[in-house]
C-alpha cells in the first residue's frame, strides 16, 4: 500500500517522553528491560534529566494547588469522542471545541500533565518553537494550544496505556490490559480511575466548561467510564475501513519512528493493526449495549465532510448540547478556512482490499461501507 499524496514536510519535533516524570520513566524502562537502542541512547539521557525537573514541578504544583484540585468537581458530564484511529476523531474534536461552552486538553497539558497548572503560561511562550506546525502523519495543524488526546497525559503520569508501546515498538505492549480495564487487578484499576479523574480535575480547575475528550483507546473503556461518569455523552465516528487500514499503518510507523527509543523493525505491524481494529470494535459494541441511546450519537466521516453543518446540527440535537445557532457561524468559518485541506490518498491492490474485506468484513457491512467501498476508489 502506498500513499499517493506527497507527505508533508518533516519538521523537527521533541519526543513525547520528554514530558514524563522520573518514576513513571523508570517504570517504563524497567518494564521494557531498558531495551534502548544505542542510536537512541542520547534521547534516553535527555528524558532522564528532564524527568527530574517534571517530578520537582509536580511536587511544587501539589504543594501549591493540591488541596484546590482535590476539591474540584466536574460541573458537566464529559463528552467522549470514540472510534478507531484515523476515522476523523481529531476533526470531530476540533469541531466540538469551537463551542466556547466546551473545553479540552491542549497538547501542552497532555505532554506536561504533571505541572501544567503552574507552568503552561510561561513555558508555552518560552518554548513555542518546539512544536511543529503540522502533525507528522498528516496535514492537521499542531501546536501547544491545539486539542490533544488525553491518552498521552496518562502515559506521562505513569498510568498503564497501550501508547507506551510507542517508546519500544519492537517489544510487546507493556500493559496489554490497559485497553480492557476490567482485566486489571482491582487495585490497579482503582489506581487508573483515580489518576484519570485527577487529570480531569486539573483540567476543570483551569476551565470549568464541559470537557470534550478524544482518545481512540476510550472506545474499549466504556464500561469503566460509565462507572465514573454515568451521565457522560459519547460520539462515535466511523470511516471506511479500506481507508482506515493504510492510514493507521502509516500512523504507527510515524509515531514509532519519531518517538521510539528503538529503531522500529515494523515486524507484524499490519497484523497488529488488523487485531487492534477487531478488538476495538468488539469492545465498542459491548460498551454501546450498556449506553442509553440518548447519550450516544454515531456519525460517518464521509457524511461529516459532505455536509458538516447538517451533521453537526444532528449531533447537537441528539445529545441536547444546547443552541446550535450559537456555534453554527464558527463551524462555517472553520470549513471556509479549511477549504484547501487535502486528505492523504492511498492506493491498494485488489489483493490488499480482499484481505481487509476478509478480516474486517463485519464492521464494513455494519456501517454500510460494503457497497460504497467496492464501487469507488478509496479516499
Amino acid at each position: 500500500m502506498s500513499n499517493s499524496t506527497k507527505a508533508p514536510r518533516r519538521e523537527w519535533t521533541p519526543r513525547i517522553w520528554e514530558g514524563i516524570d522520573f518514576f513513571a520513566w523508570l517504570r517504563l524502562l524497567a518494564r521494557n528491560r531498558f531495551a534502548v537502542d544505542w542510536s537512541c541512547l542520547y534521547i534516553a539521557v535527555i528524558v532522564t534529566l528532564v524527568s527530574f525537573i517534571h517530578s520537582a514541578l509536580r511536587l511544587l504544583q501539589e504543594a501549591w494547588l493540591g488541596s484546590a484540585i482535590r476539591c474540584t468537581r466536574l460541573r458537566h458530564p464529559p463528552i467522549f469522542i470514540v472510534g478507531h484511529w484515523r476515522t476523523g476523531t481529531t476533526l470531530l474534536h476540533e469541531l466540538l471545541i469551537l463551542d466556547p461552552r466546551h473545553t479540552y486538553a491542549t497538547t501542552y497539558e497532555c505532554l506536561e500533565p504533571n505541572h501544567f497548572l503552574i507552568s503552561e503560561r510561561v513555558l508555552t511562550r518560552l518554548f513555542f518553537f518546539l512544536t511543529p506546525s503540522h502533525r507528522p502523519m498528516d496535514n492537521m495543524a499542531a501546536g501547544w494550544d491545539r486539542p490533544q488526546e488525553d491518552e498521552f497525559a496518562l502515559c506521562m503520569l505513569g498510568l498503564p496505556s497501550p501508547y507506551l508501546k510507542i517508546a519500544f515498538p519492537n517489544r510487546p505492549e507493556p500493559y496489554p490490559e490497559s485497553d480492557d480495564l476490567e482485566k486489571m487487578l482491582p487495585r490497579e484499576r482503582a489506581a487508573w480511575k483515580r489518576g484519570f479523574y485527577r487529570l480531569l480535575q486539573m483540567l476543570t480547575y483551569k476551565d470549568p466548561g464541559r470537557l470534550v475528550l478524544k482518545s481512540p483507546t476510550h472506545s474499549c473503556r466504556i464500561p469503566t467510564l460509565l462507572e465514573m461518569f454515568p451521565d457522560a455523552l459519547y460520539v462515535h465516528i466511523v470511516r471506511d475501513p479500506h481507508v482506515v487500514f493504510p492510514s493507521t499503518v502509516t500512523l504507527w510507523k510515524t509515531l514509532w519512528n519519531v518517538h521510539g527509543l528503538q529503531i522500529p523493525d515494523y515486524a507484524d505491524l499490519e497484523e497488529y493493526v488488523f487485531c487492534k481494529f477487531t478488538h476495538l470494535y468488539e469492545r465498542l459494541e459491548l460498551g454501546k449495549q450498556r449506553l442509553n441511546p440518548a447519550r450516544l450519537h454515531e456519525i460517518r466521516y464521509e457524511d461529516l465532510l459532505r455536509d458538516p453543518i447538517t451533521e453537526m446540527q444532528k449531533l447537537y440535537a441528539h445529545l441536547a448540547l444546547g443552541d446550535f445557532d450559537f456555534v453554527k457561524p464558527r463551524l462555517e468559518r472553520y470549513f471556509a478556512d479549511k477549504a484547501d485541506y487535502k486528505t492523504n490518498r492511498y492506493e491498494q491492490t485488489p489483493e490488499q482490499r480482499a484481505k481487509i474485506d476478509a478480516r474486517w468484513g463485519e464492521v464494513i457491512r455494519r456501517y454500510g461501507y460494503w457497497g460504497e467501498s467496492h464501487t469507488k476508489k478509496p479516499d
